[in-house]
């Protein structure tokens, strides 16, 4: 997920934009994420300002380089978008291992919690890289901070020209490497003073958090915001608290909030500078009435005696002598979601008079019985505030199409607006689900969309497969893309989903907008008319105004392509409102008995039954950890493939004889195997 970090920069370096000292940018792509941070040491051993984009394994593999950059005192920044490392399987998910895997090399370590804290405090990170003379790791979760659509204010490049320390950058131009001013770097020492050239940039590290500090204030100057090295949210005579850092901290304050109403007395602290860290600055930054804390890791180090932010809370308690109970917990791992009933359950445990520590959150275990139950269901929702979820099919258009609609309102009304995309390790062809807010005041909903007003399914074959409706709030809206006429309707739908349907008044509406790009000539590509359908309904904007905004991007987008091109798109948004059919719900379908226990019973391995199924009906989070006992090491059966029949075309292909010349093009050129060919007598 740090790609299109380097490749915006890329773009903007391409069109010539200069940066704030009015130079070029230099983009240079290597041929790995070591030779990059290789390149990088050297760049900035030369004296050129330079920064890079990682994650994940990436990130390990510039961990040698780090050391060495950190060691020199060279001032770089490295942009993570956090993401889960490779264990006992590969997750391509966002948490905290690969930066907490990086503590030890020296660099400084800043994190931000959601898209407009990136800005900020990687403005931070810069301008404290340059006056400390520490590298910088500037992090913020993978995928759920780094793909998520917010709208955000950006900071002048003029404003930001006046925060640098010029002194401090003609210090470092000065002893980079030069053939005017040679000087040797690098050099091996052995026992008798590699001890204490250590230990001598231990000035560096010390300065390091009030150099930070003051940047923050500048920059709080200029944005109106507070950033400290320390943010407490809360109580001012809080009893418990909770320390964070990342995109959770968002749902943490709604929780507080919802507690504080109730006359509870809780807080959150967010941790914003990791490396070093200041225990000065944490002994400043919460309520001294505070009895008890639980500290919240997104990582897991097996056969540590605790996480990281953990154990560092706990020796700065000790070194404080400050008399608290602390307890340390696991969530989120590989960007698992974490909502605001796993946030109240670590607030209930720490009330307990022996909590317990070392808990997890967010799953259920039987096995070594560390997990903390769900004790109470919240929607912490604003109530004005709209939430969307949108079902799609890899590569269909339905991302792109949700990303142009959270612009239009985005760009177009008062709202504020969110938009994160879930998606499978399938990719194209894989299922993605859009989930998207709208709202009058400040969206810090860093969680999947679980209470719908507004869901609409793009692929018909999903109402077999998974519990599309299972989250739409009663009097809500679902819109099904099919080929089903009114009639039809009665037969495909699950016996469940009609229930649900049929006892919450949800409104349900139908299109057919494969059969409606098809008469345009626009093959699958639906997205446009499922657009304008969803614009609609939802009713956030004025449904002509919606048209029109449409009907400008397509002019963006296409304008090149010709008029012919731009009057098919045109006229799906136009045919994308006429096409949505209104089905009357019959009073019959809220008597209907479950279908669910009528499906056959197949003979096949407990790994299918008890693990792929419901990983393939989207409830794999439901899984217990005793589910994957034998599984500790990774491994799984072979032969799984066989079971994976996910039946998502909407067409499927017919062989001819009579037209067949026995050419086997079309099995070779074939790309899911559909058609397959056969050597026989």
């Amino acid at each position: 997920p740090s790609s299109p970090m380097a490749e915006e920069t890329d773009e903007m370096s391409a069109k010539g934009v200069k940066n704030i000292f009015d130079k070029d940018v230099k983009v240079i792509e290597m041929q790995s994420e070591s030779g990059a941070a290789g390149a990088m040491h050297g760049s900035l051993s030369a004296g050129s300002l330079t920064t890079t984009y990682t994650a994940s394994q990436g990130l390990l593999l510039m961990v040698p380089n780090l050391y060495k950059i950190s060691g020199e005192l060279l001032p770089g920044v490295f942009h993570v978008a956090a993401r889960a490392i490779a264990t006992h399987a590969l997750s391509i998910f966002g948490d905290h291992s690969d930066v907490y895997a990086c503590r030890q090399t020296g660099v400084a370590i800043l994190s931000a919690n959601n898209a407009q804290e990136i800005i900020h405090l990687g403005a931070v990170a810069h301008l404290s890289a340059i006056k400390g003379s520490i590298p910088f790791i500037h992090f913020f979760d993978g995928y759920r901070t780094s793909h998520e659509i917010q709208k955000v204010k950006l900071l002048d490049y003029n404003d930001l020209k006046t925060l640098v320390d010029y002194d401090a950058l003609s210090r470092f131009k000065k002893f980079s490497l030069s053939p005017e001013t040679p000087c040797l770097k690098g050099s091996a020492q052995n026992p008798d003073i590699y001890f204490q050239s250590r230990e001598v940039s231990n000035k560096f590290y010390m300065e390091l958090p009030n150099i930070v500090q003051r940047y923050m204030d500048k920059i709080n100057a200029l944005a109106n915001t507070n950033y400290k090295i320390f943010n407490y949210y809360g109580a001012q005579d809080a009893d418990r608290i909770i320390v964070a850092m990342g995109s959770v901290c968002g749902t943490i304050e709604e929780v507080v909030d919802h507690l504080n109403s109730q006359g509870q007395r809780v807080g959150l602290l967010k941790v914003r500078l990791f490396r070093p860290f200041s225990i000065k600055h944490l002994y400043n930054s919460f309520p001294k009435t505070v009895k008890s804390m639980a500290v919240l890791d997104r990582t897991k180090e097996a056969g540590s005696l605790g996480e990281p932010l953990y154990l560092d809370c706990a020796a700065a308690a000790l070194e404080l002598g400050l008399n608290l109970k602390i307890v340390g917990g696991r969530y989120g791992l590989a960007a698992k979601d974490v909502t605001p009933e796993q946030i109240l359950a670590v607030y209930k445990n720490i009330t307990q008079s022996e909590p317990k520590n070392h808990f997890t959150i967010g799953i259920e275990d039987y096995v070594t019985k560390l997990s903390l139950p769900i004790i109470e269901r919240v929607d912490l929702t604003a109530r004005d505030a709209v939430s969307c979820k949108i079902w799609g099919l890899g590569s269909d258009g339905t991302v792109g199409a949700n990303k142009n609609s959270i612009k239009i309102i985005g760009d177009n009304t008062d709202l504020y607006v969110q938009a994160y995309f879930s998606y499978d390790s399938k990719k194209s062809g894989g299922i993605t689900q859009s989930h998207l807010r709208f709202g009058s005041t400040s969206i810090r909903s860093a969680y999947l969309v679980e209470k719908d007003d507004f869901v609409a399914c793009h692929n018909q074959s999903y109402i077999y497969k998974y519990d599309i409706v299972e989250y739409l709030k009663p009097g809500g809206t679902f819109l099904l893309n099919c080929s089903f006429t009114e009639e039809e309707l009665e037969n495909k739908l699950t016996n469940d989903m009609k229930m649900y349907i049929a006892k919450n008044y949800i409104k349900l509406y139908t299109i057919d907008a494969s059969k409606i790009t098809k008469e345009i000539c626009l093959g699958n590509r639906t997205n446009t008319a499922l657009q304008a359908a969803f614009f609609k309904l939802t009713n956030i904007i004025d449904i002509d105004l919606a048209i029109t905004y449409m009907k400008k991007a397509i002019l963006d987008t296409y304008h090149k392509k010709g008029e012919q091109i731009l009057n098919m798109n045109y006229k799906a948004v136009d045919e994308g409102v006429k096409g949505l059919k209104y089905i009357t719900i019959p009073k019959s379908w809220a008597d209907l008995v479950s279908n669910e226990s009528s499906k056959p019973i197949i003979d096949e391995p407990e790994y299918i039954t008890n693990i792929l199924r419901p990983i393939n009906a989207n409830r794999g989070d439901k899984l217990p950890v005793s589910a994957f006992i034998g599984m500790e090491d990774g491994r799984i059966p072979a032969g799984t493939a066989a079971y994976e029949k996910r039946a998502i075309a909407m067409q499927i292909p017919k062989w001819i004889p009579e037209n067949c010349i026995q050419c086997n093009q079309c099995a070779y050129v074939c790309p899911h195997a559909t058609i397959r060919s056969f050597l026989a007598t």
